[in-house]
């Protein structure tokens, strides 16, 4: 039969290679910048001047740049090299990969501008505001037909297992995002809106996202180019296709349930929470059985990996993947978790997986495909190996310290004196103690920034002692038509792998079923969140208070979710129920504590507090690490959306009546005057508080003295 010649695309695979790069310094960098936030908590705002590099601000931002500007693009990297020669085709549409690879780096730019500027969601990994959303979706979607297009167009009968994680990434990336993104903008014109779902229903939603974003964006993808480079790296086959299948199909089915692993003794219904926990456990199984896979594709190389630097950021990546994956359900066992849970433990254990895993394997990946694609070998192999040794131990110096930083946490937070009295009953005691361990994962920051940045130098290096990318012609025979039904002696899993539709059907039924088991009901039975009679909606001054909490990011240091535990009962109050979350749209429990939990905060002080914390927390706490907010004593209150916002949440089930909306200015004037009224009649200077009436600092003070206290009213009431 005579071959068919065309041409590999490489321009594409060129530029994902440098966007990877260059993302990668720019989202490393920005995570080192927050890392010495800790040490130095305004030195970026310049003590408070300049506030939109403020840790609430910049920390979404890093998140952000290192999954979907650093990984992401790695990702799309791998897979337009991989899937053209795999599938032994060009990719299927020239024009769809370029409007995925700047519409993707349009996204990036959008949300290093925004994010900056406190327009944010509040979600973890989701940070971006609802135009950006739909901008993703559809960007998605492009790279999505691009994929799909050049499978069905392919010269490869049987589609290889790497193929499998890109397929399932793809289906499954797209169900978690447009579900959890579901939003409601309070007009066409503006960034604002109010996810649709509320308090314990948008927790359950949000993780179910949050941990499978790990799973779908950082781990399926990441396994599908360990399963193309690392053999092709080391010259040798993958370990086992069966083991290949087994993994595959129970990793994807798993992984989709563990989300609610994250909301352990949370207002979540209980039944929710012991599914999470379960199919947490199990998940060790699948995902030690890609790491077995990974690690033993490399039998009969091992003396390779002494001299071959881009074999040994394969190996601890691999290793990385699997201690992480073994931390994670461990981490799900309840007893484990009311340890670690809002604690560094947690932060340590990620980075893990994001340094060595993620990390590793596209640093192996880039030095691979440096070679490859300018047709040399790489500038410095020295340099390779120095980049390998410091960015190893820039992980250990950044891991190590948030595990021993988790652990005093921990047992700062639990430890009772003879008499029952919490011994460190100031919270701030509990974080003095772990400042030497924040410098520490700085140093280690740093150090892995720097392999980084080495890694830069080395292929921009490479890329001028080169030759000159160019499209590579390949030469490959038609693929004969069969018949769609098995053939005799044929396995399922050979014939479903040249069934590209079914294929992907599957996939994403194999993921979605978790999902709508856990959602669904929590969505439509009215029993899994019981009222309570004393929570009311929020006043307008109240809400744009909370609007500018947001902004601010004060989610991320402080949570507002008290566990059933004793410790949390004696320290910040009565524990926390489902039923006080229905008007948070969204909800704002928060994921770590490196300052106190605020759910119980409203009415604890009075104004003159909040007012002196926020302009500078070392007046009112002595040592503290949390930045200053000056900005808000000079803000001038911007509530002309008011009724807008409130109109839109009407829609969303708040019961604000006609004259609520109609009637919300004079009520932010009234309750403005009220908290001003607070502020002088404490006031130790005479023109303190003279010109703060319609601050933004006024809102955040009535936002933040509401917190907790409508089960308060509903004590009252049944009293």
């Amino acid at each position: 039969m005579e071959k068919q010649q065309f041409y590999y695309d490489n321009k594409i695979v060129k530029l994902f290679f440098w966007a990877t790069v260059l993302w990668g310094v720019v989202g490393m960098l920005v995570g080192l910048l927050v890392a010495y936030l800790f040490l130095f908590p305004n030195y970026l705002t310049f003590a408070g001047a300049q506030p939109f590099l403020g840790f609430g601000r910049l920390r979404p931002l890093h998140t952000n740049a290192a999954i979907f500007a650093f990984v992401g693009n790695g990702f799309f990297l791998g897979m337009y090299y991989s899937m053209q020669r795999l599938l032994k085709t060009r990719m299927f549409s020239d024009f769809l990969s370029r409007l995925h690879f700047w519409g993707w780096q349009i996204i990036i730019v959008l949300a290093a501008i925004t994010l900056p500027m406190g327009l944010s969601s509040s979600k973890e990994y989701a940070e971006l505001q609802w135009p950006i959303d739909i901008l993703v979706a559809l960007i998605w979607v492009v790279m999505g037909i691009n994929m799909i297009g050049t499978l069905l167009k392919r010269r490869q009968r049987h589609i290889y297992v790497a193929i499998w994680f890109y397929i399932s990434t793809f289906v499954t990336i797209a169900m978690l995002y447009i579900v959890n993104n579901l939003e409601l903008p309070i007009s066409m014109s503006s960034f604002y809106s109010y996810s649709v779902y509320s308090g314990v229903k948008d927790a359950m939603v949000q993780w179910w996202y949050g941990h499978n974003a790990v799973a779908f964006f950082l781990t399926t993808p990441m396994l599908g180019l360990m399963y193309y480079f690392v053999p092709k790296a080391a010259q040798r086959p993958v370990y086992s296709y069966r083991l290949s299948i087994i993994h595959f199909w129970t990793l994807i089915f798993i992984y989709i349930w563990a989300g609610p692993h994250h909301l352990l003794y949370s207002a979540l219904p209980d039944w929710i929470q012991n599914t999470g926990t379960v199919f947490s456990i199990m998940l060790i199984f699948p995902s030690w059985g890609g790491m077995i896979n990974g690690l033993l594709t490399l039998r009969g190389a091992w003396d390779k990996v002494r001299e071959d630097p881009i074999l040994k950021f394969f190996v601890v990546a691999i290793t990385g993947y699997g201690m992480a994956t073994f931390e994670g359900p461990m981490l799900s066992f309840k007893n484990l978790n009311a340890i670690a849970h809002f604690t560094d433990w947690i932060v340590g254990h990620v980075h893990i997986g994001t340094l060595a895993w993620n990390g590793f394997l596209l640093s192996g990946m880039l030095y691979w495909l440096a070679k490859k694609l300018y047709k040399t070998e790489l500038w410095s192999t020295k340099l390779a190996n120095v980049h390998f040794w410091v960015g190893t131990i820039g992980i250990l110096f950044y891991s190590m310290p948030l595990y021993i930083a988790g652990f005093t946490q921990a047992f700062l937070w639990k430890q009772f004196d003879e008499t029952g009295v919490l011994v460190y009953g100031n919270f701030l005691e509990t974080v003095t103690q772990i400042i030497p361990m924040y410098a520490m994962r700085a140093f280690g920051g740093t150090l892995y920034f720097t392999g980084f940045v080495l890694l830069a130098i080395n292929l921009l290096k490479t890329a001028a002692i080169g030759e000159k990318v160019e499209d590579e012609l390949a030469e490959v025979a038609p693929l004969e038509k069969i018949s769609g039904k098995r053939a005799v002696k044929e396995k399922f899993h050979a014939w479903l792998e040249r069934k590209v539709v079914l294929f992907t059907v599957l996939a994403l039924l194999a993921t979605a079923v978790g999902g709508a088991v856990q959602i669904i009901p929590l969505l439509v039975v009215k029993s899994n969140i019981p009222e309570i009679a004393g929570v009311k909606p929020y006043t307008p001054l109240q809400l744009e208070g909370r609007d500018i909490y947001i902004r601010e990011g004060c989610n991320n240091c402080h949570s507002q979710l008290i566990r059933p535990f004793r410790s949390e009962v004696e320290r910040y109050g009565e524990y926390s129920k489902g039923g006080e979350y229905v008007y948070d749209f969204p909800f704002l429990w928060g994921s770590r504590r490196t300052g106190p939990d605020l759910h119980r905060i409203g009415e604890k002080y009075n104004d003159t507090w909040h007012f002196d914390h926020m302009y500078d927390p070392r007046l009112t706490s002595p040592g503290s690490i949390m930045p200053r907010y000056p900005w808000l004593h000079k803000n001038t209150l911007d509530y002309s959306n008011i009724e807008a916002k409130m109109k839109t949440l009407q829609k969303l089930g708040v019961p604000y009546t006609e004259d609520d909306v109609a009637n919300a200015t004079a009520s932010i004037n009234k309750d403005m005057a009220s908290i001003q009224a607070s502020l002088q009649e404490n006031a130790t200077e005479s023109d303190k508080f003279s010109n703060t009436q319609d601050k933004e600092i006024i809102a955040l003070i009535a936002y933040l003295q509401r917190l907790g206290t409508g089960i308060k009213t509903n004590q009252t009431a049944q009293k």
